[in-house]
This record gives C-alpha cells, sequence and structure tokens, in this order.
C-alpha cells in the first residue's frame, strides 16, 4: 500500500470519532499536509508531515505507518509519532482551560415546580 485517503488516515489514527467528521475537517482546512491544505481524497504517505486541529487541541504529527481500517487504540498510535513541540503545546493549552472558570448553564424554558416556588420565597422577603 503506497497510499491512503486523508479521512480514512484520520479516522483509522483515531483524530475523529467518524470518517464523516474527518471528512469535514478537511473541508474545513482543519487538516494540513506539509503545510497545504488538503482535501479527504489526497493520499497520505509514509514520512507525510500532518497538522490536525480538532476541536480541543491542534496536533503535528508524522505519519509512520498506513491503515484505512481503525482498530484498538494501541494500533493507532503506532500510526504516527507526535512532535515534542506540539506535545508541549497541547500540554500548555490543558493547563490553562482548567484555569478556566466554568459557568453554570442556566435552565431555558419553563421554570419546574420547584424553581417556581424558590421564586416565590424570594419575592415574600
Amino acid at each position: 500500500m503506497t497510499g491512503v485517503r486523508l479521512d480514512k488516515w484520520l479516522w483509522a489514527a483515531r483524530f475523529f470519532k467518524t470518517r464523516t467528521l474527518a471528512a469535514r475537517a478537511c473541508e474545513t482546512n482543519r487538516a494540513r499536509i506539509g503545510g497545504q491544505t488538503a482535501k479527504s481524497s489526497r493520499e497520505v504517505r509514509l514520512g507525510d508531515a500532518l497538522q490536525v486541529q480538532t476541536e480541543t487541541s491542534t496536533f503535528e504529527v508524522e505519519v509512520l505507518g498506513l491503515s484505512d481500517m481503525r482498530g484498538p487504540a494501541s494500533v493507532a498510535q503506532a500510526l504516527y509519532r507526535e512532535t515534542e513541540e506540539s506535545k508541549r503545546k497541547r500540554e500548555e493549552q490543558a493547563a490553562q482551560r482548567r484555569l478556566m472558570p466554568t459557568f453554570e448553564v442556566v435552565n431555558a424554558g419553563k421554570p419546574t415546580k420547584k424553581d417556581r416556588r424558590r421564586y416565590d420565597s424570594f419575592r415574600d422577603r
């Protein structure tokens, strides 16, 4: 095998949960081969340098193996090697996300009976 479609490889390497999401990432220029945007049909070859942007982080990897079938995570991790700079950047981003404040989701829609009682008790004070 000399090459594999980019969307299949991203899916097999477990960067994306479905092949559709991998293809959509290619369409929205979130996957690059050698610094150039790549369509989902472009072939990935051994030794290619990929930049992959997922929802949470950006990966810079070198292709070590080719596969068009999704397998266990241990096999998927053997398909690529992440650069040290990429690992460092991802760890810094994760640390920054942990420090960011979290906000409570406000219940949109009709208040529940418990909410109504709480509002009434607040107004009576």
